[in-house]
């Protein structure tokens, strides 16, 4: 009797437990699904019901509009080789760092620990004259240079590398050593493969930022030329005399959609860095 009421109770637990997980990503994904749904409403459909759940009839006139007027395609590529020239760039250089300060001992290395944690308390908005300044200097103003280059280094990253090598044996690294491995051999060759799930971790983080980056690229950028998505969507919504919602729905679904993707694809990665932490 006393077993029976004891898998009863757990059973309530499960239940109760995926209930109030179903709820918690109700909120989270119901603005999504309503911003998708609206986006194939008509203007007058979306003005005089904004909030039905359903459009009356499936209408893709927002997203032709969307592509008559912007070079959909220009942004986007700007958007993605953006994004991932960023993410290969802080993993390129987040590794040595992260292994320098965990694995390596040299006079000030504490300080160079918390200078790097300090960085992650100084937004870039901050820093964005001296760096425009300097960028102007070089000439790399609207280049995507300009868009790639102020993010290469990260802070964040390299904490995480950090944190993840120190749970990695030395005597691994000495191993490897004594049988003639360089330093860049033992990070790229021998420490990388093992940091996989946070390397992917922070290529997600990065990518999934720096995709939604409005600030930068609008400083950064003077004409179409690289561009990036987000900019796109902030023109779509000032064209015209009045906001077309249906449209800036519509321009928001296709700017979200890569970036869903890709954390899609790489989620698995993502979870095994949590359950690893755990």
């Amino acid at each position: 009797m006393a077993a029976a009421s004891g898998r009863t109770s757990r059973l309530i637990g499960t239940w109760g437990l995926n209930l109030a997980l179903f709820a918690v990503a109700a909120l989270w994904l119901g603005p999504y699904l309503w911003m998708v749904l609206g986006s194939f409403k008509s203007l007058d459909e979306f003005l005089h019901a904004p909030l039905a759940p359903l459009p009356a009839s499936f209408q893709l006139g927002a997203y032709r509009a969307v592509f008559q007027s912007i070079p959909v395609g220009r942004y986007l590529l700007n958007s993605t080789v953006m994004a991932l020239s960023i993410a290969a760039l802080q993993i390129a250089l987040v590794l040595p760092a992260g292994y320098a300060l965990a694995k390596l001992r040299f006079v000030g290395s504490r300080f160079a620990f918390v200078t790097v944690m300090a960085c992650l308390l100084v937004p870039a908005q901050v820093t964005f004259v001296p760096v425009f300044l300097m960028l102007s200097k070089l000439h790399l103003v609207n280049t995507m240079a300009a868009l790639v280059l102020p993010f290469g280094a990260s802070a964040l990253g390299t904490f995480m590398v950090r944190q993840a090598l120190l749970s990695v044996p030395d005597e691994l690294i000495e191993a490897a050593r004594m049988d003639g491995a360089s330093e860049l051999t033992i990070i790229y060759r021998l420490l990388a493969p093992m940091l996989v799930p946070t390397l992917v971790s922070l290529f997600l983080l990065s990518f999934v930022f720096h995709w939604n980056d409005y600030f930068w690229p609008l400083v950064m950028t003077t004409d179409d030329e690289v561009r990036t998505m987000p900019l796109a969507v902030a023109l779509l919504r000032e064209q015209g005399t009045g906001v077309r919602w249906h449209i800036v729905m519509a321009s928001n679904v296709i700017l979200s959609a890569p970036a869903l993707a890709v954390f899609a694809f790489a989620q698995r990665h993502l979870l095994r860095a949590v359950a690893a932490r755990h």
